[in-house]
């Protein structure tokens, strides 16, 4: 599927939105300088992973390449 999915967009937003205000800077805009890549990995209670990263292509904020890797962690 496609990131952002929007029925889990705004699942926790109440809780995470104030912290992501006060210490990070989600996503940048500025001439010449910008956010051009996100990652979210997500780890389940088995020992499962989703890597999933978003890259910018040709520094166009309108094109972006989605890269999802699935792996189960060694216990």
């Amino acid at each position: 599927s496609q990131l952002p999915d929007p029925a889990i967009e705004d699942q926790g937003k109440d809780y995470i939105r104030p912290i992501l205000n006060k210490y990070a800077a989600v996503c940048v805009r500025c001439p010449d300088y910008g956010t051009r890549t996100n990652t979210v990995i997500l780890v389940d209670s088995e020992g499962r992973v989703t890597f999933t990263e978003r890259n910018m292509i040709n520094a166009d904020v309108n094109q972006w390449k989605t890269s999802t890797y699935e792996f189960k962690l060694h216990s």
